[in-house]
């Protein structure tokens, strides 16, 4: 492959707007005199240079280009920092550089400064894979004779970001010594990618190299842990960086806060909250997301409803579609579904598959069969080919004994096409995740676990247990 700028001049920039005069220092006090005397000894480059900054940190790449162009013609040699100025703005305004960057690169390699200058090569690094572009990205980082580990993070960074794990892996593993930004890029983009358990795995893989994880490294390890509900790596997570962290932000609480919320343990995410606001920080809609869900997971409804309306009339937070979720939720749980209706009919946005499906869920626990009817109406508006909603309105219709209701969503689901997704559960042991699915025989230690499965049915039955009637299809 040839990258398409080597094969461009400096002459094939795209006519720009008329000429920009040539930039001069903006000061016009006492010492004017001074610097007008000593006008002849001030850097022409860095004068263009700073001027083009201005305008690229503006987004006005046409205009910086344009002064390039000037410089030029001015005879004042650029330098590398009037390069990697350029790039730098055309990896932060990529949309506006799709003919300038190829370009600019071209002049670079006229010069030799794609070889030769770790800071330039860094730059256009960083311009292609922010333009998507990676595999440019990549035949520019092979041409470089001298690198740092900038240039690496960098190329690892976009290739997360793009998309091909692959590529971030290998040139990972290439990497003469990594340090906590690279461990941190490849991390980041596994969680980024709801990959949390190869997140988890290379988070386990740093701590074996010896490398100190950064702030940034704790709170995509966090995320991972609240999304797997690993909470023994989680709470391990918590003890050894959180609570040694020197400088919190509102970030780092709301993962810890949320984290412990989504998966059950209220009591420490509303510990968390409450201590949040002891230490100064003003919690924002993420941080009473976390609260609201904990109060849902606990039962606790005055308490939700008092935070929800505390997050309105103290903190002026407009409230959104997850926190108007997080209520129809707490009433669903709590047995309270006109409640939760009635929320759903009076807030200011429409209900999302999410909040009408936490109601239908509740349907199913108190038998509520009109009520889940009306809702299938608009989940199946929003999206008719969920299969969990059909399965689950099913086994509504099949716990009252309605089997002529059952069969009808059975042959809905038939004309539709829609197969019912195989589910799964998933244990955590010692911190390691073992996912299951129905009659799922693959793990290690499956005869054991099927003879414990056997005991625990038996000892249920002895007890009086009746298993519910249940769809599957």
């Amino acid at each position: 492959m040839i990258l398409p700028a080597c094969t461009a001049t400096p002459t094939q920039l795209p006519k720009q707007p008329p000429p920009i005069t040539t930039p001069t220092p903006k000061h016009h006090n006492k010492h004017s005199v001074l610097l007008k005397s000593r006008k002849e000894q001030i850097d022409q480059t860095v004068l263009w240079t700073s001027s083009i900054s201005q305008r690229c940190r503006n987004g006005q790449l046409a205009q910086a280009v344009s002064q390039f162009i000037q410089m030029r013609r001015a005879g004042v040699e650029p330098n590398h920092i009037t390069f990697v100025t350029l790039l730098s703005g055309c990896a932060h305004f990529p949309a506006k550089a799709a003919f300038f960057g190829p370009s600019l690169h071209a002049y670079v390699c006229k010069l030799g400064l794609d070889r030769t200058n770790v800071i330039v090569g860094t730059a256009l690094i960083d311009m292609y894979a922010k333009s998507g572009r990676v595999e440019f990205a990549r035949l520019a980082f092979g041409g470089m004779e001298v690198k740092n580990s900038m240039s690496w993070n960098t190329l690892i960074d976009g290739c997360m970001k793009k998309g091909n794990v692959r590529d971030a892996v290998e040139v990972f593993d290439e990497m003469p010594e990594r340090d906590a930004v690279s461990w941190t890029a490849l991390i980041g983009g596994f969680v980024k990618k709801g990959r949390f358990e190869d997140a988890l795995e290379w988070f386990r893989e740093m701590q074996v190299s010896g490398v100190e994880p950064d702030y940034v490294t704790i709170i995509a390890v966090i995320a991972a842990c609240a999304d797997l509900g690993t909470l023994g790596l989680g709470l391990w997570v918590n003890r050894q960086v959180f609570e040694n962290m020197p400088d919190r932000t509102l970030v780092s609480w709301n993962s810890m806060i949320v984290g412990f919320a989504v998966n059950g343990h209220a009591e420490e995410a509303l510990e968390f909250f409450h201590q949040m606001q002891k230490e100064g920080f003003k919690p924002d809609g993420v941080s009473f997301t976390g609260a609201l869900t904990a109060c849902s997971h606990a039962g606790l409804v005055d308490e939700g409803l008092h935070f929800f309306d505390k997050m309105k009339r103290i903190h002026k937070i407009t409230p959104r579609i997850e926190h108007y979720g997080c209520i129809v939720d707490l009433y669903s749980r709590a047995g309270r579904l006109e409640d939760a209706l009635s929320i759903i009919e009076n807030m200011p946005m429409k209900p999302n598959e999410v909040v009408l499906g936490s109601l239908l869920a509740a349907c199913r626990t108190s038998g509520n069969i009109n009520l889940a009817e009306r809702l299938m109406k608009y989940l199946f508006k929003l999206d008719p080919r969920v299969d969990s909603n059909y399965v689950l309105l099913a086994n509504i219709y099949a716990a009252d004994g309605r089997w002529d209701g059952a069969s009808k969503v059975r042959k809905t689901m038939k004309d539709l096409g829609i197969q019912k997704t195989p589910g799964f559960s998933s244990v955590e042991i010692d911190c390691d995740i073992h996912e299951f699915v129905a009659g799922d025989k693959s793990h290690v230690d499956a005869e054991y676990i099927y003879l414990t499965l056997g005991l625990l049915s038996f000892e249920l039955k002895l007890r009086g247990y009746v298993p519910d009637q249940i769809i599957r299809e």
